[in-house]
């Protein structure tokens, strides 16, 4: 057993998660719910533009019908575990899903598409689908924590799809009424759904495939939950036994970390919002970019250099020069300082294939370089500080450290600029009256009996 012990952690984790109820929340945590789902909605829409988000509507087409979950932005309704894979999908899509940075995962795009696929099976009340979506982030957290997110991820396996299917099954099972010892055997499950390579980011074709990791793990944690509910059991110790989740996924893992709340409470409120359509990672340096040039109000010519100091992973994955595709681009820190510099940093088309090429983009891009920062390596991943330092042309230098930038904990985003974000992303798809319902049926979930009004509301 990786902790070491007889002591079961999967099953105390599980209790735990079992004991979150609508109860147990208070109205910070409903506070913060209510924005998290608002935010994922804004974000699924967005995603729903997408030109493979359009293709899973395509193929869900053979399901229409078949259940009573809704699909955003369309008028299929099909079984759980599809509308889960495609709404989950949708809410990976733009580079603007939530953010929990010490386990380098997108909670939201997985917990809240699973949760309120199941509820329109179940009837669950928005108060219990709140509670299991609280759980399901819960899950993926900790068990992100447990298991060394940033080595996870430096060994090829993409956090938000293999911790993802965990939280999934916790927020499936509980609008299901599973005891602990059922919510550990949908973990049993979990355990051998759970995948999710890094190689998208090594290839010019096929990285579309890492906008479905989230709706993967959706689908799969709804999987999990309902074949423990159709009677096949699970392993108990998926977590933390000999072969489990940490043994298999965890480098230098820390089991009891599973059972260790963090110091906000509950990890909902250790969630970062993306004003920013790009890796996590870089938008600390956009901040910084933002002072360093009085507000992006610098000309062109004035801008001989930057160079930004940060962790190791920016030198090791995030300095492609000529991103081939838009996710390789909102993975690239040369092509995001010449994206903000030459756009601003709100456009978020300015990833698009049509921006690939932009002169302007690709000057400033090759004016970038990258340096090592041994304090901010040790803050990080709890922190996704750089530093960023611009010389101009006349050799004068200016220089911005930032640790937590906007949209962190410590430094949110307005609940206007969410509502400014989601309207941006939303766009035509749904007119002003449209979008006003959408923004009342979230605020009214705690409330609502069932999801119904909810499901009407992100329908196409």
């Amino acid at each position: 057993m990786t902790n070491g012990t007889d002591t079961n952690l999967t099953l105390i984790f599980a209790e735990e998660l079992a004991a979150i109820t609508p109860a147990t929340l208070t109205e910070r945590d409903h506070a913060q719910l209510d924005l998290l789902v608002f935010d994922y909605f804004g974000v699924a829409y967005g995603g729903a533009s997408r030109p493979w988000i359009a293709a899973l509507h395509r193929w869900a087409e053979r399901y229409r019908g078949t259940g009573p979950a809704r699909i955003i932005a369309s008028d299929i309704e099909a079984t759980p575990e599809v509308a889960a894979f495609v709404n989950g999908a949708a809410g990976h899509s733009f580079e603007l899903d939530d953010t929990h940075e010490a386990s380098m995962s997108h909670p939201g795009a997985v917990v809240i598409p699973a949760a309120l696929a199941v509820a329109s099976e179940t009837g669950a009340s928005g108060r219990d689908v709140l509670a299991a979506v609280a759980a399901g982030y819960e899950a993926m957290a900790r068990i992100g924590i447990a298991a060394r997110a940033e080595r996870v991820i430096a060994a090829g396996h993409h956090p938000t799809a293999v911790f993802g299917v965990f939280g999934a099954a916790v927020a499936a099972g509980k609008l299901k009424g599973f005891t602990a010892p059922q919510i550990t055997a949908a973990w049993g499950h979990a355990l051998s759904l759970s995948a999710g390579s890094m190689q998208f980011s090594q290839e010019v074709s096929g990285a579309e495939v890492k906008r479905l990791h989230a709706g993967y793990a959706a689908r799969a944690g709804v999987l999990a939950a309902e074949v423990v509910e159709a009677g096949v059991p699970g392993p108990t110790r998926g977590l933390d036994g000999r072969y489990g989740f940490l043994a298999l996924y965890g480098h230098d893992a820390v089991p009891e970390a599973l059972t260790r709340m963090g110091a906000r409470g509950l990890a909902i409120h250790d969630m970062s919002f993306k004003p920013y359509a790009c890796c996590r990672l870089l938008h600390s340096m956009i901040d910084g970019l933002r002072t360093t040039t009085c507000g992006f109000a610098v000309a062109d010519a004035e801008i001989r250099a930057v160079l930004v100091r940060g962790p190791g992973k920016l030198a090791e994955q995030h300095m492609v020069r000529r991103p081939d595709t838009p996710m390789a681009a909102q993975y690239s820190m040369p092509f995001t300082v010449g994206a903000a510099l030459a756009f601003g940093p709100d456009r978020y088309d300015a990833y698009e294939p049509d921006n690939l090429s932009d002169p302007r983009i690709l000057a400033f891009a090759d004016r970038v370089e990258v340096a090592h920062d041994a304090a901010l390596e040790a803050a990080y991943p709890e922190h996704f500080g750089t530093e960023v330092e611009v010389t101009f042309a006349d050799g004068s230098t200016r220089t911005e450290r930032v640790l937590d930038s906007l949209g962190t904990p410590v430094n949110p985003m307005t609940v206007e600029a969410l509502r400014f974000k989601a309207r941006g992303l939303i766009g035509a798809r749904l007119d002003e009256a449209a979008f006003e319902r959408l923004v009342n049926e979230v605020a009214a979930l705690k409330g609502a009996p069932n999801v119904g009004p909810l499901q009407a509301a992100v329908a196409k």
